[in-house]
């Protein structure tokens, strides 16, 4: 289903040599730029949107490029690469402000600047191709560096680290409930024997060699969700996305509007299982009386799931996974 508001200006060109490109971009405009009808109750009211996921940028400049001079955008992201990035742009852009956090922490960080209630917020929950091109990250199994792939590689334990620590049992879990991986417990026992490894290549190269690829997928890199399990648990990512869904949420206007772009099962699941709940009527006693004001739905579907057309697809293949729901708030 596509959004319920016209599409955006879609002159934009989308380069592969942009060094990072924007998924599903026109959707996002034309989702949160929408917001202008909706909230707006004056000529002057200004917009004010938050990127939740900066990652370089590449929103949040198209977004700026929409906005009024009276409008504002404020960004957040917990990588220090990106803050660099931000912290450029904000020094361009006075309509534009950025803090380095995660965005589990939106609420907190927006009632600290004095934001009461913002008209759009997005949240990209992909790795951002800087942080998979480049190898230091630890991000990828298609170019040899240290095994970290955190966000934010000041914070907590490295991937590296925590595979030499935790027990074969630990490892089996997380790749198979954060992977969905079918030989978990093959490969658990693997790196448990190989240990301490060091690099990417180290462990794409072990899952390689042991792991049966199915058929069907063998375009797919065998290491493919034994490195999305890792990242997911390193980084507590689903964790951070229900904080973040509901912190999101809860910081809307009336009338404001939430997107969100996954790009794995896991993640869709719980943005749309939360996206339906809050579009619901609470769940009441049966038989008793109750208030018109408990009764009250306090989101609205804007969208179903809404995934790139084949020109974006051609543009950016690493887009093909995504996808963006879009919930209003309405009470």
């Amino acid at each position: 289903m596509s959004p319920e508001v016209p599409y955006a200006d879609n002159s934009v060109p989308l380069s592969a040599q942009d060094e990072h490109l924007p998924v599903l971009l026109h959707e996002v405009i034309a989702a949160l730029l929408s917001t202008r009808v909706s909230v707006a109750s004056t000529d002057t009211a200004s917009t004010i949107l938050v990127d939740g996921t900066f990652g370089r940028g590449g929103h949040s400049r198209q977004l700026l490029q929409r906005l009024s001079a009276d409008d504002r955008l404020f960004a957040l992201d917990r990588d220090p690469d990106a803050a660099s990035v931000a912290n450029l742009l904000a020094d361009e852009d006075p309509r534009f402000s950025f803090v380095q956090a995660r965005f589990s922490e939106l609420g907190s960080v927006l009632a600290q600047r004095g934001f009461d209630g913002v008209d759009g917020i997005l949240l990209d929950l992909g790795v951002s191709s800087p942080q998979l091109d480049r190898a230091e990250r630890g991000f990828s199994f298609s170019a040899d560096g240290p095994l970290d792939m955190r966000m934010n590689p000041d914070e907590g334990q490295s991937a590296a680290d925590w595979l030499n620590s935790a027990e074969e049992n630990a490892i089996a879990t997380v790749l198979w409930e954060y992977g969905e991986e079918r030989q978990s417990r093959r490969i658990a026992r693997e790196i448990a024997a190989a240990r301490p490894l060091a690099t990417t290549l180290e462990l794409a190269d072990l899952v390689e060699r042991v792991a049966v690829a199915p058929k069907k997928n063998q375009r797919k890199h065998p290491a493919t969700r034994t490195f999305q399990a890792i990242r997911m648990h390193v980084n507590a990512e689903l964790e951070e996305l229900d904080e973040g869904l509901k912190a999101g949420f809860n910081a809307l206007s009336i009338g404001g509007r939430l997107a969100v772009i996954s790009f794995h099962s896991l993640e869709d699941r719980k943005v749309k299982r939360t996206f339906r709940e809050l579009s619901q009527p609470p769940r009441l006693p049966r038989r008793l009386p109750v208030r018109h004001s408990a009764e009250q739905i306090p989101g609205r579907l804007v969208s179903g799931a809404i995934k790139p057309g084949l020109a974006e697809l051609n543009a950016n293949p690493r887009a093909r996974s995504a996808i963006l729901r879009v919930i209003e708030r309405v009470s």
